[in-house]
């Protein structure tokens, strides 16, 4: 998947893709400063689904998803949950 722009992936709704359960809401996203490349999701208004798989948070208590698990960018981002847990 090409790199999507930072104001296409914040304010979406973090969807799984094999179960469609809701995960939060993308607040942000960490990226490599030189090159541009997206590393990771900064999640905020997690759900039950996501606090169950017990992710890594920043130092603001943000939920981070990394951004290889992003399959699809649209209405929702679609994320493998194999690819987060």
């Amino acid at each position: 998947m090409a790199n999507p722009r930072a104001q296409e992936i914040t304010g979406r709704t973090v969807v799984s893709e094999e179960h469609g359960k809701k995960f939060g809401t993308v607040q942000d996203i960490s990226f490599v400063a030189t090159s541009g490349e997206l590393m990771n999701l900064l999640v905020t208004d997690t759900t039950k689904h996501l606090e169950d798989t017990q992710l890594q948070e920043d130092k603001k208590g943000r939920n981070i998803i990394p951004f290889s698990a992003v399959k699809s960018i649209g209405d929702f981002v679609i994320v493998s949950e194999d690819d987060i847990l």
